[in-house]
């Protein structure tokens, strides 16, 4: 009986093996498997390591050491030669012993070359096993190492070797630098864990569930690799997730982020909105209104209270402010995460029946995407300079229009060509601010240098540019358009030795005017008209209300005059701070003063002008309390070493 199953085994084996055979040669591709003698230079192999015994991932045997009788196996290792030859009798003879008690019992034995396996011995024995669709076949491997080199696939492959040494899996593949070490981060393991048997065994068990409902929902050719599809689960779901579920379930679920996982490979178009559609709806769109909702449910998410946090008061003005503009339209409600449960607070607003969800600070981008995946009717805005995700809105001010002209201010007002600028951290956006607020001090006084210094660093930054000779310092933005400011060490002043502060200009954020808008949008149905694949940035500047600048009675009439000109200029478009010729620090032309920078390039930047004395700090010198929000949106975060989240396996 055996051996009738074996030889029907054999059939529907050369069928498959038939097939790919003939694709591969109507594509003019090779049809046989892959041999590792044909492809190596053993010149290029630094050492060989034994193994061992290794469960070894099916797809990823591809090939074998030398020529031998490939012609008798098809590149998916299925038979091409008919069942009386002695090739397949000798395959139909070891299937019918794995059918039978006895089974198949010895190893193959292989070579691994780049995360690939190369047959030595045993190649009906895979075939057989493939056959029946076997995910792991055992067998005893000895990896050759290739020279360490600039090439990209060889760097991530030493990373993976760093990787294997820690879990013992294969079949964890990523194009990426750095994704082992997020991958490992996101399962709440340090960089040196080394993986217990009972974690490698859940692991793989999850991820070859996962991988299942990842390939029946990639119907369409992807370069995404099943790991890079897991970490971006992880960024959303839990791990523990994956074993709950069925596969149609799981597919299911892994629909609501679909969007971020072709995003990997096919980047959406990044939309960013530089200012707020003012325009009138046309007739259509008066003719439809009546879809679009008359009452806006709004939730606001605040990280601490603004009782005591000067950004969560400023954004609960805005929330004020917005009650008093709708009226009856909207119903602004603020929800309190002080204890950092985003995802509770944002769900208890969903229950509540909130349309729109306002999260006020960055930290809040993982729970804005869950709730972005499990509740698509509701609209999700995170309050951060950061590319958006599917699903996600984000949204932030141009402040770097408003840093230009308090550069101007301070470049006028300095009296011995030394200004100062603190910055608060090194995250996106900040050094097109830096770098606005240098050509606006080199517009009014070219010999002028700008000392830069950091707040999210050890020590005085007001002293030490007290000590350093500057007589006027950019410090803090004020977050919402009082006086009170004046009374703290904000915006741009001149500074006595014994610290007397004289104001001279602050850049203002007013929170409501952007939610003002947002809800309008929502009202008047024009927030549909970006739906779909675009990522969107709400970026508005000047000319929207969302910043302006408050200037003190303290200073000079000519110079605030300038200022007013310049403020009018940015905010109709004909002055554009980055719009003039620009040399770095390194002496490296970035503009030639004929084109403006793309909003792209401003938001990416990561150099300084060349009147910037100073440098942008590197993670390790950053003081405690300033690394997450730079691990979140720094300007290198990539780089950074993850951050271990709570134990996954």
């Amino acid at each position: 009986m055996n051996r009738i199953e074996a030889i029907q085994q054999y059939e529907a084996a050369l069928k498959a093996g038939q097939k790919y055979y003939n694709d591969a040669i109507k594509r003019s591709m090779y049809p046989y498997p892959l041999v590792l003698d044909e492809i190596l230079d053993e010149r290029t192999i630094a050492g060989r390591t034994e193994l061992g015994m290794v469960n070894i991932p099916s797809e990823l045997i591809i090939g074998t050491k030398s020529a031998g009788r490939i012609a008798a196996l098809a590149g998916n290792f299925m038979p091409i030669l008919q069942e009386n030859t002695e090739f397949g009798a000798k395959w139909i003879s070891l299937c019918a012993a794995h059918l039978s008690d006895e089974g198949i019992r010895d190893p193959i034995q292989c070579y691994e070359y780049l995360g690939k396996f190369y047959i030595v011995e045993g190649n009906k024995r895979a075939s057989v096993l493939k056959s029946f669709g076997a995910t792991a076949i055992p067998g005893y491997v000895t990896r050759l190492i290739p020279e360490y080199s600039e090439d990209h696939d060889i760097q991530l492959y030493y990373e993976f070797m760093r990787f294997y040494s820690l879990a013992g899996v294969y079949g964890v593949t990523f194009r990426r630098s750095g994704h082992y070490l997020r991958l490992l981060a996101a399962l709440g393991m340090g960089e040196d864990h080394v993986w217990t048997d009972r974690e490698r065994k859940s692991f793989t068990a999850g991820f070859i569930h996962f991988r299942e409902a990842f390939e029946k929902l990639s119907t369409e050719e992807l370069k995404v690799t099943p790991a890079e599809a897991l970490l971006a689960w992880l960024e959303v779901y839990p791990f523990s997730d994956i074993k709950d579920l069925t596969v149609a379930d799981l597919s299911k679920k892994l629909e609501t982020i679909w969007p971020d996982i072709l995003a990997l490979e096919k980047k959406p178009a990044l939309e960013v909105i530089s200012s707020p559609d003012e325009k009138e709806k046309g007739m259509l769109s008066r003719l439809l209104s009546f879809t679009n909702p008359d009452h806006v449910n709004a939730a606001f998410i605040y990280a601490y209270s603004p009782e005591i946090s000067a950004w969560s008061r400023a954004h609960d003005h805005g929330r004020e402010y917005l009650e008093q503009v709708l009226g009856n339209k909207v119903t602004a409600t603020v929800y309190p995460a002080y204890d950092r449960n985003y995802d509770g607070a944002m769900e208890q607003a969903v229950a509540d029946g909130a349309q729109v969800i306002f999260a006020t600070t960055p930290p809040m981008i993982d729970a804005c995407r869950r709730v972005a995946a499990a509740h698509k009717n509701v609209k999700v805005l995170n309050c951060a300079l950061s590319r958006p995700y599917t699903g996600v809105r984000m949204y932030y001010s141009r402040i770097y229009e408003c840093k230009f002209i308090t550069g101007a201010i301070a470049g006028a007002m300095t009296e011995n060509d030394l200004v100062g600028y603190i910055s608060n951290y090194p995250i996106i956006g900040d050094p097109a601010n830096i770098n606005a607020f240098a050509l606006g001090v080199r517009m009014t006084n070219p010999r002028a240098k700008v000392l830069l210094r950091w707040s999210c660093l050890p020590g005085d930054p007001i002293q030490e540019l007290l000590e350093a000779g500057a007589s006027v310092i950019s410090n803090r933005d004020a977050t919402n358009s009082t006086n009170t400011h004046w009374a703290l060490e904000w915006g741009t002043y001149k500074l006595a030795k014994d610290r007397t502060m004289t104001p001279l200009a602050v850049p203002c954020w007013d929170w409501g005017r952007f939610y003002e808008k947002v809800v309008k949008s929502i009202l008047n149905g024009s927030w549909s008209t970006l739906n779909g694949d675009r990522l969107v940035n709400y970026w508005w500047g000047l000319n929207s209300g969302v910043v302006s600048i408050q200037f003190s009675e303290l200073l000079p009439p000519g110079v605030e005059s300038l200022a007013k000109m310049l403020e009018g200029g940015i905010a109709s478009g004909f002055v554009r701070p980055f719009r003039t010729k620009i040399t770095d620090q390194n002496g490296v032309l970035r503009n030639d003063g004929t084109e403006d920078f793309s909003s792209a390039a401003l938001i990416d930047m990561d150099w300084l002008c060349s009147n910037v004395e100073g440098r942008i700090p590197a993670f390790e010198e950053l003081i405690p309390e300033a690394r997450d929000t730079v691990r979140l949106i720094g300007l290198h975060r990539e780089q950074i070493t993850p951050e271990k989240e709570n134990e996954q396996l």
